[in-house]
């Protein structure tokens, strides 16, 4: 069986090109992603994954971050992730299985 043995410097290396071309392509990539600051009601839904009825449920709660101040209901990006890793009972409410971090 072949048996091949790296050096650590050359591991470091190549741990080292790959961040420097990866990084700038992942980085351009989440800029295309970017959420809207405030996220209408459908925007909300898609991104979570929930039914229109879930939806007025968490619209409805006093805890959840919800504006009404402009017309239809909005939640703000950010404070809907802060809400989100507030509380493990808070993502066992929309079924979520992995963190989001507020960033």
């Amino acid at each position: 069986m072949l048996k091949v043995e790296f050096s650590e410097e050359f591991i470091q290396s190549l741990t080292n090109e790959i961040k420097n071309q990866l990084v700038p392509v992942l980085v351009q990539e989440l800029k295309q992603q970017e959420l809207p600051p405030l996220l209408t009601r459908k925007q909300f839904m898609e991104l979570v994954g929930i039914s229109p009825g879930k939806c007025n449920e968490l619209f409805n709660r006093k805890d959840f971050p919800v504006t009404r101040q402009l017309g239809h209901p909005r939640v703000p990006t950010k404070k809907f992730f802060e809400w989100l890793n507030e509380d493990i009972d808070n993502r066992k409410d929309l079924g979520l299985n992995y963190p989001y971090q507020a960033i």
